[in-house]
């Protein structure tokens, strides 16, 4: 059963941490959510979800560094007409690992992973945004070149400043009404940030949502916090 007259978001990368936080916050806001998981099969956490707004969440199957798992989305959803596109992935080695370390294997992971893997869902996808729609990515504060005065987690920060770079790029060869968002959701409590985060999920994802409400089809492109602040690239 779909609820008409909803908006429409898919959440790309939703089986737990932010991506989790984004589909049941999306919920609680009373819109129609599409999640993903590599494997389709809905979490234990996602499983609570549908159960808690029966008819308003489906989860589909993506794995982003898979081609073909993402065409096999692209296809599921060609008559899809998306108010929000957003892509959360991530991975990290740790805040000491440079790039003179990175054996050459993880560094292609977490290129691919963080970067590239994102765009190709973006390109795939793009169709299925409405043309007044946001498309918005999970980026890092740690991807600011301008901000970057102490090092630290330096491939990580290269692979979500690659990812920055390519959203801006494709916002250029894509111009037009829809809404193209880096965003930064704080430093948080998930497995990646670890405990001594001082955010919480859901503090992240409320301000998050709030911020892609704000910028709703201003179109262009923006490198902001989960808060709505500039943030220098």
């Amino acid at each position: 059963m779909k609820l008409e007259g909803r908006q429409k978001a898919l959440i790309v990368g939703a089986s737990r941490g932010l991506g989790f936080g984004l589909v049941e916050e999306y919920l609680r806001r009373g819109w129609q959510v599409q999640a993903t998981t590599r494997s389709g099969k809905p979490t234990d956490g996602l499983r609570r979800l549908m159960a808690a707004h029966p008819g308003a969440l489906t989860v589909e199957a993506a794995d982003i560094n898979q081609p073909p798992s993402v065409e096999a989305l692209r296809a599921k959803l060609a008559e899809a007409e998306l108010d929000l596109l957003f892509v959360n992935a991530g991975i990290s080695r740790g805040p000491e690992e440079t790039v003179s370390e990175i054996s050459t294997g993880d560094f292609i992971e977490m290129m691919v992973t963080n970067a590239l893997g994102p765009m190709r869902v973006i390109t795939a996808l793009l169709p299925a945004v409405r043309a007044d729609g946001t498309v918005a990515v999970m980026s890092s504060g740690l991807a600011s070149v301008a901000n970057n005065t102490e090092g630290r987690w330096e491939v990580y920060r290269a692979s979500k400043a690659s990812l920055n770079t390519f959203m801006r790029s494709f916002a250029a060869r894509h111009p037009g009404g829809r809404s193209f968002l880096c965003i930064s959701p704080g430093w948080v409590r998930t497995d990646m940030g670890g405990e001594d985060a001082p955010l919480d999920v859901a503090t992240s994802v409320q301000g998050i949502a709030r911020t892609v409400e704000a910028r709703a089809g201003s179109g262009g492109v923006r490198y902001i916090d989960y808060l709505g602040e500039n943030i220098p690239w």
